[in-house]
């Protein structure tokens, strides 16, 4: 298995290489942005990039989409409730974040999924809160948790489809359910570190210490 995690572009986003090492399929999770960087490692390390995997629908884990389907022909893949939302947005945000519009899904997926890729089965796991379909993805002992779970924080809740009640739930009868040595991946670095795990997320996030 080979997993790789880059923080790409100017808003701390993290993209990650999933990959199977045995067969060379693999995909990436956000390509925010630097797709030819994402390529780079990805051909460097005999992965060829079949999926880009969407958490969820917003532009800063978005907007390297149509690059990335140029440069690869790989399939966009996101939940179910978040397929319209990925290609209606307004376009002040493209402007804005200077992005060129996401190509429609090609798959969408919904709670229970897998995720194939050679020999490797990435779990899809539904967590809203933060966006009405969000999504996180397990795979061996990895949660990748886009933005609802950070490592120290949590997803903001004051954007479109945000809800503070279900992103917390979403944390408390998933994420946190897992072991407590689940390495967590989360969308942003946005924390004291890049990664985390279950137990310290229950031990030292004071959005869910007190809550668990």
């Amino acid at each position: 298995m080979f997993v790789k995690q880059l923080e790409v572009g100017n808003l701390a986003v993290f993209a990650y290489i999933v990959g199977c090492k045995e067969t060379g399929e693999g995909l990436v999770i956000d390509p925010a942005s630097e797709t030819d960087r994402i390529i780079s490692i990805s051909n460097e390390n005999g992965i060829h990039i079949k999926y880009i995997v969407n958490t969820h629908s917003h532009i800063d884990h978005t907007m390297g989409n149509a690059d990335m389907i140029a440069k690869t022909g790989a399939k966009i893949v996101i939940h179910e409730n978040e397929r319209d939302l990925l290609t209606k947005q307004p376009s002040f945000l493209l402007s804005m974040f200077a992005s060129k519009p996401s190509p429609p899904a090609d798959i969408t997926v919904k709670e229970g999924d897998t995720i194939n890729i050679g020999k490797l089965s990435l779990n899809v796991i539904l967590t809203p809160g933060h966006s009405p379909g969000g999504i996180t993805l397990h795979l061996n002992g990895y949660l990748f948790t886009g933005d609802t779970l950070f490592v120290g924080g949590v997803g903001r809740t004051d954007v479109p489809g945000g809800s503070w009640p279900v992103l917390l739930g979403s944390i408390k009868t998933k994420l946190l359910t897992f072991p407590d040595e689940t390495i967590i991946m989360p969308g942003h670095n946005y924390g004291y570190a890049s990664t985390s795990t279950v137990k310290q997320e229950k031990d030292l996030n004071p959005f869910i210490k007190d809550t668990v």
